[in-house]
């Protein structure tokens, strides 16, 4: 009976913990504070030193959840990769993960074998578990953010990030397989250089085949079986688990495979695709937080005060000049910015994978496994409070941010048995969307139904969308994403007397500078000579969305239609539109026709 009522009390923590991580959200939202931090902030205060007094030492359960967790969140950070967004991004991205990475373990490793009087193969061991990026940490704070970056530098990091982990992982457990095996080898009976890459190739090319091969066959198996409802999405984390799981057992790299796995089914088409990003969005939130607590549990805070002082001088010198000098020697040849490299450098943000790794030296025996797991918690905690919570100054401090927010939208997904051309979505149409304030549904989005005031209507029925319907359409899943900002609530860009767009309405191909010259504002000389799509073509990466918009001067151009990533459509927002309400409403008059006549104007000289 003791037994079992430790198991209920086991569960009973475990829940508790876990439900104090999900409400701790609300928390770290309002402060701004990384939410990955206070879950393992959590963690510790139920642990051994914290007021639960929880003793938890065991590194190999760590391991194991920590190799399922982080299975589970490349899957889903390849499952959101779309290959067309990875254009420029693939080489800079390959070299940071091997070079890069490399670099940073040899520079973090020297100065290690200094600060705390160890050889240098003890050194280089530290340096290769801090050495790459952690994919969880980044993409949660990219994404949670709100922080819309250009698409070169949001691939490169983010596809750096998911990919480094193999390198770390193999750099770590081949040198603690070196510092056992020379532990009583004859002097010189060490591996050579080419021996060690043919080593790390042959890892990653068995983990790219694996993930190809597990990526096809899940494709495959998830279009082909038919399955009871909510079975797709489990069976996909399982065949993620599975192709992380074999790859392993081959000597391959199973983070690389599981993240092209996911990568693969997210860019073919898939049965249930909605219900399959919905779930293994929540099991990967589940990841994150059982992973951070487990690692918040295995720390003890007094024993890490007293690596504090050394550690933090290796977590400045990572953050100052290891990763800066990795990565501006690997994107150097691609034609990067400073301002590009130097942002890319801050995001090198470490997480749960250093500390997972530090778990390693302590599962195989090697010495000093206290120093290496204290100082990849000092690390990481000095990556996720500095880095983590400047991650969005620094992107707006190097005007590297696009003017975009991600605004927070409401969408319904229903999958389509027996094709997987469409899929069927449904918004809740709000007053200060934007297909409420003069924005078009597209073309390939075909209407369905129209659910108002609890009645189903047909489209025909219901004639134009009301406030407070429920909408309802057809549409391709690769375009799905570009309906949300019709239906988002952009109340940010409302001003209290002015239409969604303003009353200045553009046609896609006009020149900025007629449009600018008409209304007597400045535009910049590199600007003038450029079309409205053309611009928002250039400034949003080539693809631009309705509610996107620009600061020119004492104008806002906004983007109010789109057709095939091509602004058809836009309107003039001015700061001098304010003033009373029958002063506005003149204003606004007079704003239509001159705007009407400005287009007529300007068709008829292309003409």
């Amino acid at each position: 009976m003791e037994s079992i009522s430790l198991i209920n009390s086991l569960l009973l923590i475990g829940a508790l913990l876990v439900m104090l991580g999900i409400l701790s959200s609300l928390v770290a939202t309002r402060f701004g504070a990384p939410l990955l931090l206070v879950f393992v902030a959590l963690g510790m205060l139920a642990g051994e030193d914290g007021p639960g007094g929880i003793i938890f030492n065991d590194y190999e359960t760590t391991y194991m959840i920590g190799s399922l967790a982080l299975a589970v969140i490349l899957f889903d950070g390849g499952l959101r990769t779309h290959i067309n967004t990875l254009r420029g991004a693939i080489w800079p991205a390959t070299l940071l993960a091997t070079l890069g990475v490399t670099i940073t373990a040899g520079l973090v490793g020297v100065v290690a074998m200094y600060i705390f009087d160890i050889s240098l193969i003890y050194g280089l061991l530290l340096g290769s578990i801090v050495a790459s990026t952690d994919a969880a940490a980044v993409f949660f704070l990219m994404h949670t953010g709100g922080l819309q970056l250009r698409q070169k530098i949001n691939a490169t990091l983010e596809m750096e990030s998911a990919t480094n982990d193999p390198v770390a992982v193999f750099l770590t457990m081949l040198l603690a397989a070196i510092i056992l095996a020379t532990a009583g080898a004859e002097p010189g009976e060490t591996m050579s250089a080419t021996a060690l890459i043919g080593t790390l190739a042959l890892h990653a090319l068995i983990g790219a085949v694996g993930g190809v091969a597990g990526g096809l066959g899940a494709s495959w198996l998830l279009n082909r079986v038919n399955l009871p409802g909510g079975l797709h999405p489990l069976l996909a984390i399982a065949v993620a688990v599975t192709v992380y799981a074999m790859t392993s057992v081959f000597d391959g790299s199973g983070f690389l495979a599981v993240y092209l796995a996911g990568m693969i089914l997210g860019n073919r088409p898939l049965r249930a695709s909605a219900s399959i990003v919905t779930v293994n969005d929540a099991a990967t939130w589940l990841a994150q937080i059982v992973m951070f607590l487990v690692l918040g549990l295995l720390v003890t805070p007094s024993k890490v005060l007293s690596y504090a002082l050394p550690a933090g001088l290796i977590a400045v010198f990572l953050v100052v000049v290891a990763r800066p000098v990795a990565v501006w020697l690997c994107l150097t040849p691609f034609g990067f910015s400073w301002r590009e490299k130097t942002f890319i450098s801050w995001v090198g943000l470490r997480g749960a994978v250093s500390i997972f790794l530090a778990a390693i030296p302590t599962l195989s025996g090697v010495d000093h496994a206290d120093l290496y797991f204290n100082v990849a918690f000092v690390v990481v905690m000095v990556s996720l409070l500095v880095q983590g919570w400047t991650l969005t100054p620094a992107a707006k401090w190097l005007k590297l941010a696009l003017p975009r927010k991600a605004a927070p939208v409401q969408r319904f997904e229903l999958d389509l048995p027996g094709q997987l051309a469409l899929e069927m979505v449904g918004y809740p149409v709000l007053s200060d969307s934007a297909v409420m304030n003069g924005a078009a549904v597209p073309a390939w989005a075909r209407p369905a139904f129209v659910i108002r005031q609890q009645n189903i209507l047909t489209p025909g029925q219901a004639g134009a969308l009301k406030t407070g319907d429920f909408g309802y359409f057809l549409a391709p899943p690769d375009r799905v994403n570009r309906l949300d900002q019709l239906f988002a609530a952009h109340a940010e860009l409302l001003a209290s007397d002015e239409p969604f767009f303003g009353e200045f309405a553009f046609t896609g191909d006009v020149k900025l500078r007629e449009v600018m010259a008409f209304y007597g504002l400045p535009a910049d000389a590199d600007m003038s000579d450029m079309s409205i799509a053309d611009l928002f073509a250039a400034r949003f990466e080539g693809r631009p969305d309705v509610g996107d918009h620009l600061s020119i001067g004492a104008a806002v151009v906004v983007v109010r239609e789109v057709d095939e990533d091509r602004v058809t459509r836009a309107g003039l927002q001015l700061d001098a539109m304010s003033g009373t309400p029958l002063r506005t409403h003149v204003h606004h008059r007079l704003a239509r026709l001159l705007s009407q006549m400005l287009n007529r104007l300007m068709r008829r000289n292309t003409n």
